[in-house]
């Protein structure tokens, strides 16, 4: 199965500190750190000497849970987020826009400048979705302006829901679509093949959902597949997300003013922003996206969080919690096109 030591040793390498001067590839590395659905890393760089440009990767889709890929383009902007804050912080700063020529596409294009660090760059190797019980302390007012603040997209409006009938009312939702989702073959089987079961997959594949990143044991693949088949039921996971949501301070919507990729984007964006804010002030988040993944509950949802008519992008729970492993990232070589002559 492999060792949790050497599966750290592997993965702080893929997260290993920006250098003063990063060549282009450096930068892809930490773009790949964002945030993205299942982990499947939909995203593809293709490098010029003044602009790199993330195409999606359809190869990687999930058609059950996204049909429309809305989580893929989303999970752009969160590259995109990370890769302008870096050039940013590096002095390489410039403008990043969507697109929407082909398939669509983000373009970060390099202007210059002096170099800006920011703590939302500093905490792009920190952040991780992080799939566990929290401990319940509400967080203060100040640092929930700061999210806020940080999550400030044109184009994308933030609901933060702190009250507790609320996140109960949320947590309906969640459970509705969870049920759902659970009841569709086609959605296990799916979710089922993006799991890695222990450290030596997690490692081979570079992908997907490592179980030890969620709490869960480690477990040879074949005795991880049959323990999966057993015990993933719709009321034990129920359970679970009503544990986790009611030890959360609250709960993150992120609704774009728009349903089409360039917001689907941007909503991207502001996700990784909030979830980077979070990081820097020691908060944890992770994922509760079925309320709006499951298209019969969206209008439900978006009524409940005052944006009727409007389809809400993405939701996260957030809250003070544990640091488990981190997720597997693959190598910059990996999703990088050809990389013309002279481009480091």
């Amino acid at each position: 199965m492999g060792s949790l030591e050497d599966y750290a040793a592997a993965v702080a390498a893929t997260r290993a500190r920006l250098s003063e001067h990063p060549g282009l590839k450096d930068l892809v590395r930490y773009a790949t750190l964002a945030a993205n659905g299942h982990n499947t890393q939909p995203w593809r760089f293709d490098l010029a000497k003044d602009r790199i440009a993330i195409l999606p990767d359809f190869a990687r889709r999930t058609p059950v849970v996204d049909p429309d890929d809305h989580h893929l383009f989303a999970s752009l902007g969160c590259a995109g987020e990370n890769l302008a804050l870096s050039a940013t912080a590096r002095g390489r700063g410039g403008v990043l826009r969507f697109e929407p020529g082909g398939a669509g596409s983000l373009v970060f294009e390099f202007s210059g400048g002096p170099a800006e660090r920011s703590a939302l760059f500093e905490a792009i190797p920190k952040r991780q979705s992080t799939r566990a019980d929290y401990d319940g302390r509400p967080v203060a007012v100040p640092d929930l302006e700061a999210l806020a603040a940080a999550a400030r997209v044109p184009g994308v409006d933030l609901v933060l829901a702190t009250d507790r009938r609320q996140i109960e009312r949320v947590l309906e939702l969640v459970a509705a679509g969870n049920s759902a989702q659970i009841a569709d073959p086609a959605f296990v089987r799916e979710l089922k093949a993006w799991l890695r079961f222990n450290p030596r997959e997690a490692l081979q594949m570079g992908d997907g959902l490592f179980s030890a990143a969620s709490g869960n044991p480690n477990l040879p693949t074949w005795l991880g597949g049959l323990m999966f088949d057993r015990v993933f039921r719709v009321a034990t996971e129920n359970d679970k997300y009503a544990r986790q949501l009611r030890s959360s301070a609250g709960v993150a919507i992120f609704v774009s003013e728009q349903d089409d990729k360039d917001h689907w984007v941007r909503a991207g964006r502001a996700c990784q922003r909030f979830a980077l804010q979070a990081t820097a002030l020691g908060i944890k988040h992770a994922f509760i996206n079925q309320p709006v993944e499951v298209a019969a509950l969206r209008p439900q949802f978006a009524s409940l969080v005052g944006t009727p008519g409007r389809r809400p992008d993405i939701v996260m729970r957030f809250g003070y919690g544990p640091t488990l492993p981190f997720s597997p990232r693959r190598p910059p070589e990996a999703v990088m096109t050809s990389v013309p002559e002279g481009v480091a």
